[in-house]
């Protein structure tokens, strides 16, 4: 396999890259991941089965997206393909550190001229994608109340359905998100999709992002996110503020947004997530 990979990254780079250190690291619970490096140069490679493809090719799309308007530092995407039984996903390695007071300020910053400068007319995105390794529906659609109630919301509760979890009545949850956002009309903004620290850090001090779920949808969404999994330093949220505040409504919808997310991990882990779903899902109506 690795005899492969380091043959089609030749082929990418126009140069001879043979890997001879293959290291091993951890990168969540979506992929297995190495570094791996020549003595001269290392690249970041994900694998997993051949029908994960669509994922590795998903998540290309999403970083090119994220590349373009240059406000973040965005692993470049090298190669991807099938070898054996493993498709695999080669990056460009970008050595990370920890962020600092003022570092956080400028993320927060950037992400909020990404949000209010790069938008679209509707919101979803030209194909679907994933978030993790669940897929992600991203029909356009002109109401952010449907969209996110059906195709956020209504579409996970429909796969924890299928996988045997009946959290609530789907039909009767959809109806109760739209009530909730309507009226509720934001600039459909390009999004991350799935921002929690372990996808984001720094590189030479410069922002990055990585692991996306594209698409464009309301901006407040990336932010719950960044306060669900170990909240963002506050820095991060003053840095966003100068360039574009935070409705103070926010924290009623904040909630809402943050059940997606934590409809995923019930769907993928199980456990706690289910019981911190069936709560946010009983309160919907009180």
């Amino acid at each position: 396999m690795w005899h492969f990979i380091s043959e089609q990254i030749s082929e990418c780079i126009q140069q001879d890259f043979i890997c001879d250190d293959i290291r091993q690291v951890n990168a969540g619970d979506s992929h297995q991941a190495f570094i791996i490096s020549d003595g001269k140069q290392r690249f970041f490679v994900k694998t997993n089965g051949k029908i994960q493809l669509a994922n590795f090719k998903a998540e290309a799309e999403g970083l090119d997206h994220l590349s373009s308007p240059t406000l973040f530092k965005v692993p470049k995407v090298i190669c991807m393909g099938v070898v054996s039984d493993h498709s695999f996903l080669v990056l460009e390695h970008l050595a990370m550190s920890e962020g600092d007071e003022k570092t956080w300020f400028h993320f927060g910053q950037n992400l909020a001229k990404l949000h209010k400068n790069h938008t679209q007319q509707m919101y979803g995105w030209q194909e679907d994608n994933f978030i993790g390794l669940t897929p992600q529906s991203n029909l356009w659609q002109k109401k952010w109340s449907c969209f996110f109630a059906e195709q956020r919301i209504g579409f996970m509760l429909q796969l924890l359905s299928e996988k045997g979890l009946v959290l609530a009545n789907i039909e009767g949850v959809v109806k109760s998100i739209k009530r909730l956002l309507i009226g509720h009309n934001p600039t459909p903004s390009m999004l991350h999709g799935d921002l929690w620290q372990g996808n984001a850090g720094f590189h030479k001090n410069q922002p990055v992002l990585y692991d996306p779920a594209f698409y464009y949808g309301d901006r407040e969404t990336d932010l719950a996110m960044t306060e669900l999994f170990g909240r963002f330093p506050d820095s991060f949220y003053s840095g966003y503020d100068e360039i574009w505040p935070i409705e103070s409504d926010y924290q009623y919808r904040k909630p809402i947004y943050q059940l997606y997310h934590v409809l995923n991990h019930a769907l993928l882990f199980g456990g706690q997530y289910i019981e911190s779903a069936k709560i946010t899902l009983k309160n919907l109506d009180s």
